[in-house]
């Protein structure tokens, strides 16, 4: 068999499918650029009302589903990207209702990988509902509950995950979830019940008049957050009252144990720590706030919120009000938190939640009827 050497000096064509898929990808990132007006992409993933959705680091809403008349209600996922439904869960007992207000009644907690979800609904029993969506597998329930979760939420590196209680005898609960399978089991490893500093305060409020005062009666625990670092989880500690404010608790990890209490200004809707695991961002009455956990400091930031989540790496946070100035609707919009400048805004209305992609390049909102934002960073 005679064996040709190719020629050194000349131009050897080379396999195109690589450089074709590079830019393939490059030409659509770019015709897509070049067909909008803002870094805020939109995509309709469901029609109708849901009551409760969240979303996972991969782009999927979690969502219980809007109901059609003769249908039973369910929970569905829905993928971003694509703009339509991907998975319906389904767990044993499940009640198969047309129509009724514990469906209302959901709370989310994605993992940081978005492999596992837990999750909480008024037609299913009262615990936690533990989801590999990988395999597409339920794994089973946790925590058995009398009262419904305020809110349920991992840890950033998924090494944690706690629940808030709601009600007068509402806690805060801590899991530890394995590295590897990352299983959660049984009923919590620790737990804080109320606040003794609420009970407190209550009683010296009432004892400055003779008529009782229910300025500080305590309602449970609200949002969670937990440091980048993993070594502190805030909670919002909600006060009922006509005129009163809630509270932020910061309890140390792994001890769970409350370390500080800081005194908010009107009822917080969300909470946030800044990358560095030094500040949190918090929400109350419409307006954002930045508090240092080891002194207390607190500053009025100039903006208003009622959502906001920092960026995993970065001093950026996005937000959404429902509420701007001169005008009846709302926005999303990015806040450099050097600089405290607001940019890329982008008009939106009833968001439910917020998210960060794993890397920190899109964030994502989703609104209550269904509309999905994709913020994509200039190229």
């Amino acid at each position: 068999m005679e064996v040709t050497e190719k020629p050194t000096k000349h131009i050897v064509p080379a396999p195109p499918q690589g450089l074709a898929v590079r830019s393939a990808a490059l030409v659509a990132r770019g015709l897509r650029d070049l067909a909008r007006d803002s870094n805020w992409l939109t995509t309709k993933v469901f029609t109708g009302q849901a009551p409760q959705a969240s979303i996972s680091s991969g782009g999927q809403v979690c969502a219980v589903a809007p109901h059609s008349k003769g249908e039973p209600h369910r929970i569905v996922l829905y993928d971003i990207e694509r703009g339509a439904p991907a998975l319906a869960l389904a767990v044993p007992n499940e009640a198969m209702s047309f129509g009724s207000r514990l469906a209302a009644s959901a709370a989310f907690a994605w993992s940081p990988s978005a492999q596992f979800l837990v999750a909480a609904w008024g037609l299913w029993e009262p615990s936690l509902h533990f989801f590999d969506l990988h395999s597409k597998m339920f794994l089973g329930t946790f925590s058995e509950f009398s009262a419904f979760p305020r809110c349920i939420s991992w840890s950033g590196m998924g090494r944690y995950f706690a629940l808030a209680g709601s009600g007068k005898k509402g806690s805060l609960e801590l899991w530890t979830a394995g590295t590897n399978a990352m299983v959660l089991s049984g009923s919590a490893l620790k737990r804080i019940g109320p606040p003794d500093w609420v009970a407190q305060q209550g009683i010296a409020q009432q004892a400055v008049g003779d008529e009782p005062c229910d300025e500080a009666t305590f309602a449970g625990y609200g949002r969670l957050a937990f440091s980048p670092d993993e070594r502190t989880l805030a909670s919002a500690v909600e006060i009922e009252g006509e005129w009163a404010d809630d509270s932020i608790a910061f309890v140390g990890l792994p001890a769970f144990q409350q370390q500080q209490a800081f005194p908010a200004q009107g009822h917080i809707t969300d909470l946030t720590w800044t990358p560095d695991s030094r500040r949190v961002i918090y929400c109350a009455a419409g307006q954002a706030y930045r508090v240092n956990p080891e002194t207390l400091e607190a500053e009025q930031l100039p903006f208003g919120a009622e959502l906001c989540l920092c960026h995993p790496h970065k001093p950026l946070c996005v937000c959404f009000s429902s509420w701007l100035k001169n005008s009846a609707k709302g926005r999303l919009f990015l806040v450099d938190l050097d600089a405290l400048d607001v940019y890329d805004e982008h008009p939106a209305e009833n968001v439910v939640d917020l998210r960060w992609s794993i890397d920190g390049s899109k964030a994502y909102a989703v609104t209550r009827d269904g509309l999905a934002y994709s913020y994509d960073s200039p190229m």
